[in-house]
């Protein structure tokens, strides 16, 4: 005598509810959304050009303004002294995947190449000052 097979779409429905419960595989590289890509950016430039000390950046403060009801997320530079003043630099993300864009005075200044390097490394996911 033989022994009895379960139901086939019983089984099926079974697998599925199985599969259903298992862990997604990790996707590879950060969120390129604008929000994640500028909130990457704020906290490198926050380490790496103001907590660090480093001289390009003394006379100036960080302005986040991550919570943009535009869509474009970004962060300013504004002097020390007046943070009310026109920003000096303004980097900014709009898109998924993001469209990065750095612009204002300072982008006319001998930093300018690094701000662009560490911007784009920042972004990519990388953590690393340069």
């Amino acid at each position: 005598m033989r022994p009895r097979l379960a139901n086939a779409p019983l089984l099926t429905a079974l697998a599925a509810m199985v599969t259903a419960c298992q862990t997604p595989a990790p996707t590879t590289g950060p969120n390129r959304a604008a929000l994640p890509t500028m909130e990457r950016v704020a906290l490198g430039a926050n380490a790496c050009w103001f907590k660090s000390g480093d001289p390009a950046f003394a006379a100036y403060k960080l302005a986040p303004e991550l919570n943009s009801f535009s869509g474009r997320p970004r962060i300013l530079l504004v002097h020390k002294g007046s943070p009310e003043s026109r920003p000096l630099l303004v980097v900014q993300a709009e898109g998924s995947p993001s469209r990065l864009q750095a612009f204002g005075p300072m982008m006319q200044e001998p930093v300018a190449g690094r701000i662009t390097t560490d911007v784009n490394r920042w972004s990519a996911g990388n953590k690393a000052c340069s």
